[in-house]
């Protein structure tokens, strides 16, 4: 249908050296990033902010008892409209989602079109919800002025009876049934199909859409670009019932709404037009008569089916252009798309023709060699470029992870006019406590199909590596769940779309003072508003969250899901309260980072003295409690939780854990400068000291620092526990892998933890690699595997540590064998085994993709990385969550600070 045939992939083609070339290349990201934090162009406007799953989330489901994946399956969504967001694959769309735009694909041979990720729900997959498809992020400025999308699409029938099927026979103890295991890719019979966006302005975009035919036969694929208004009309509110146009118009679609304007897709050659409506389908999902004879899946039956479900007047609210491009064996085509806003509101006029040809390519190259000079400057010479491949991959799925949120919780209790009243138990149900949320933003999601909504503790990690090339989206995202629509009344931060009143640990805090620190330590305005709101939070865990009143806190889950020998976010299954080593030592931590916090602004505005003082006071109780009241168990030397039962007895729960290993992220160190400039702190800490000697431990260590003044460090693990317990951390035997630290000790592996509480026994035993444990449901191992996040904190701690101690203080590391080195060595250490999940190794096997030879060997898919959400304990094999970029993406993090150290160190 026009479109031009190339026998190369896009990756071969080399740049045009005769297209202009901006003299300032190295700098336009910069200067379009400076320029969207000013409000002078809104260049992050339009992004990637379209989900890969808006079918079985919480916000779809108006079920009676809350079955999210049974009430809005795979099935109904290609022919159901969506009340709270949209999907696509490759998709784009504005900040508030007025338009959608996503790619659709055809072999000729699936029963539907692929217009979306397939995958299992929470009770199909025998390890819990699992994506089946196989797609990748290999790039995106943060302007998203350069993005790249990669998919890799069967020729054959995709197999979906085949996966629902065979793991649907798998139980806890068997491997995942994943799609390469099915043969569907065996002779290379695929499409290598590749999306390239690139912005001429922050509502023109350039694309290319690349099909390559790896096979050894010629093959034909039907290519869709898809343009579509998310449906707000059926809603049945006041003033959203005007319904937005989509017209064909010769080879283009034209769109017209009167919030956005006019929007229009234009593509190369001469593709089929066909436009339907963005309506459900209710005839086929429930036998009653729909509002339109062409409903959402009206291209898809037409594609398919060759039904009459498009209009033929080439009018409605969903369109696409239908390619259909026959490629020879080992061929490739190209696609050029413009997707335009031509006019403001109220559009109108026959938009002017969109420029395909110098002027396109003029955008592309130049979007492509700007975003190569930037990230130029973001990721260290020093790093190998396999660590910089790792690193921009990261970093662009934290970038495709930016998803267009909109969730009103008193509407979603409400229901809609035009909607059948929800359930009555939805009152007494699920997020019912949290009815002042209202949603409506960009936010940094962990995951766009696995985890389509935010987390609270994941986008707290998500942020320092953000920082490090969008410190304004960084900050905006903290600020963003402390404001009035997301906290709580009360204080707490909303955990995650599930229960909003679970309690994710506070990292906010300590996250806010690494994109200080990441962002040249000169936005104290940030910091002062992160802080005030911070101070709601602390109060609400001090008054929620240490039921006895003594200092040490509770929790529940606290993320770690089905790390202890119960659940911990559910009744206890004996009277008591379960008093965590994790939830006290996140509280340390949190005082101490409110307390750094205060510090840093009190050079600026002596009232914050004050709260400096209170958060010291604050982090000796917390840290000499958990002493006092059991937690740290001395002939173990560990921290374990510890269930206190009525009577007063206590039950230590003596599961070696990373839970008893988090005090250790409870430092900070206060030099004699700090103490100099406030008096008040340094003589309030004498007074404690002298007054308070149960305190010592503490707050006693003290040693000159390298400036050759006096400093004291404040640490939860005091200096003689702070050895003993790195002995147990960096044993082969326990925590220590060749990938990093494990969440529970290999101990357990031979000697599992049992306890029996209220006549029934509980357990808890190794396990690396996925749980076989029904608690707190599947997809997530807290048993063993290597988590990044938990890495990311302990070694920062380390690094703490390390500049209190310098060099005097060296560690045996691994444990017993005799060799010794100084904390900064064993930071660097477990970085670098962080960093080696997804780095080639000697063999050009990269340990995150296990014994899967495609993944290993494959020159097509052995470069695309994966961001898996945790690893193998012991092999590193990638497990949960496939595209867990969020807080995955800190092994970014280690590399620009692990090769930024070393080039430093090479220059000198």
């Amino acid at each position: 249908m026009g479109v031009v045939m190339y026998p190369e992939t896009v990756e071969d083609v080399p740049v045009i050296t005769d297209v202009p070339q901006p003299d300032d290349a190295h700098d336009a990201e910069r200067v379009r990033l400076a320029q969207a934090d000013s409000g002078e162009q809104e260049w992050r406007a339009w992004g990637p902010y379209l989900s890969e799953r808006a079918w079985g989330t919480v916000r779809e489901d108006y079920s009676e008892h809350g079955t999210a994946w049974d009430y809005f399956p795979h099935d109904h969504a290609r022919s159901r409209a969506y009340r709270w967001n949209e999907d696509g694959m490759a998709g784009v769309c504005d900040d508030r989602q007025t338009f959608c735009f996503a790619l659709a694909l055809w072999n000729g041979a699936d029963p539907i079109l692929k217009e979306r990720m397939f995958g299992l729900g929470g009770d199909g997959g025998n390890h819990g919800e699992d994506a089946k498809d196989y797609w990748w992020y290999e790039d995106s400025t943060p302007t998203h002025s350069w993005m790249r999308w990669r998919y890799h699409y069967p020729q054959a029938a995709f197999p979906y009876d085949e996966l629902v099927s065979v793991n649907g026979l798998r139980g806890r103890d068997d491997t995942e049934y994943e799609l390469v295991d099915t043969g569907i890719f065996d002779d290379d019979r695929y499409w290598a199909v590749t999306v390239d966006y690139a912005k001429a302005s922050p509502t023109d975009m350039c694309l290319l859409v690349t099909v390559a035919n790896r096979g050894d036969t010629d093959a034909t694929l039907h290519v869709l670009p898809t343009l579509w208004f998310r449906n707000t009309w059926s809603w049945g509110l006041p003033g959203s019932d005007r319904i937005p146009t989509l017209v064909a118009d010769g080879t283009r679609l034209v769109g017209e709404h009167r919030v956005l304007g006019q929007i229009t897709l234009t593509g190369e050659g001469t593709p089929t037009p066909l436009v339907c409506d963005n309506d459900t389908n209710t005839e086929r999902l429930w036998g009653l008569p729909g509002r339109t004879p062409y409903p959402k899946d009206g291209i898809n039956d037409h594609v398919v089916d060759g039904a009459d479900t498009v209009n033929p007047a080439g009018e409605g609210t969903k369109g696409a252009l239908h390619y259909v491009l026959d490629v020879p064996a080992g061929g490739t085509a190209r696609i050029r798309l413009r997707l335009t806003r031509t006019a403001p509101p109220p559009g109108g006029s026959r938009p002017p023709a969109a420029d395909l040809g110098a002027g396109f390519d003029a955008v592309y190259w130049a979007r492509r060699a700007e975003a190569d000079a930037f990230f130029r400057r973001v990721v260290p010479a020093a790093a190998t470029p396999d660590e910089a491949l790792v690193a921009r991959q990261a970093i662009a799925g934290l970038m495709w992870g930016k998803q267009f949120y909109h969730f009103d919780v008193q509407r979603w209790l409400d229901g809609d006019p035009g909607s059948a009243p929800p359930p009555a138990g939805r009152r007494h149900g699920r997020n019912s406590a949290w009815w002042h949320m209202n949603s409506f933003d960009v936010i940094s999601m962990p995951d766009p199909w696995e985890y389509p909504w935010y987390a609270a503790w994941d986008l707290a990690f998500h942020c320092v590596t953000l920082a490090r090339v969008d410190p304004g989206f960084a900050k905006d995202q903290l600020l963003l769940l402390l404001r009035e629509w997301y906290l709580h009344p009360n204080g707490q931060i909303p955990a995650y779309e599930w229960a909003f009143g679970d309690v994710n640990p506070p990292v906010h805090a300590w996250a806010a003072l690494k994109v200080f620190e990441i962002d040249g330590r000169r936005d104290h305005d940030f910091l002062a508003r992160v802080m005030h709101k911070l101070l709601l939070n602390f109060t609400w865990w001090v008054n929620r969250k240490d039921t006895g009143g003594n200092n040490v806190f509770e929790g529940g889950f606290l993320g770690l899901d089905n790390v202890g020998p119960f659940d911990r976010s559910a009744a206890l299954p004996v009277a008591g309260v379960l008093e965590q080593s994790d939830g006290t030592g996140w509280m340390a931590m949190y005082a101490l980072n409110m307390l750094d916090m205060a510090l840093v602004l009190a050079q600026h505005d002596a009232t914050y003295t004050d709260i400096a003082t209170k958060f010291f006071e604050h982090f000796t109780y917390i840290a000499a409690a958990a002493y006092s009241q059991g937690l740290w168990d001395d002939g173990d030397a560990f921290f374990y939780d510890v269930l206190r039962l009525p009577d007063g007895s206590q039950v230590p729960l003596k599961v070696r854990s990373v839970v008893g290993l988090l005090p250790l992220a409870a430092t900070t160190r206060l030099t004699s400068t700090t103490l100099y400039r406030l008096p008040e702190l340094g003589a309030r800490l004498r007074w404690f000291l002298a007054n308070r000697p149960g305190y010592a431990d503490v707050l006693g260590a003290r040693r000159l620092g390298p400036d050759g003044r006096q400093q004291r460090l404040l640490s939860m693990v005091g200096p003689e526990q702070v050895i003993r317990l790195l002995t147990r951390m960096l044993d082969p035997d326990e925590f220590l892998s060749d990938y990093g630290l494990r969440t529970l000790s290999r101990a357990h592996l031979d000697k599992p933890f049992s306890v029996t509480l209220g006549g029934q026994e509980f357990s808890v035993g190794y396990e690396p690699a996925e749980s076989t444990s029904g608690l707190f449901g599947g997809n997530s191992n807290w048993r063993g595997p290597i988590w990044m996040p938990t890495n990311f904190l302990l070694i920062s701690a380390l690094r703490d540590y390390a500049a209190f101690f310098g060099d005097d203080l060296l560690v045996e590391y691994p444990t017993r064998s005799g060799t010794k080195r100084t904390l900064d060595e064993i930071a660097d250490d477990l970085s670098e085994r962080l960093i080696a999940l997804f780095t080639r190794d000697g063999w050009g096997r990269r340990p995150i993709y296990g014994a899967c030879q495609l993944f290993q060997t494959h020159p097509d898919w052995r470069d695309l990385i994966a961001f898996p959400e945790y690893f193998h304990g012991d092999n590193g094999a990638g497990l949960g969550a496939w595209h867990q970029t969020g807080w995955t993406a800190l092994v970014a993090d280690l590399i620009i600070t692990l090769r930024a150290e070393k080039g430093a160190k090479g220059r000198h």
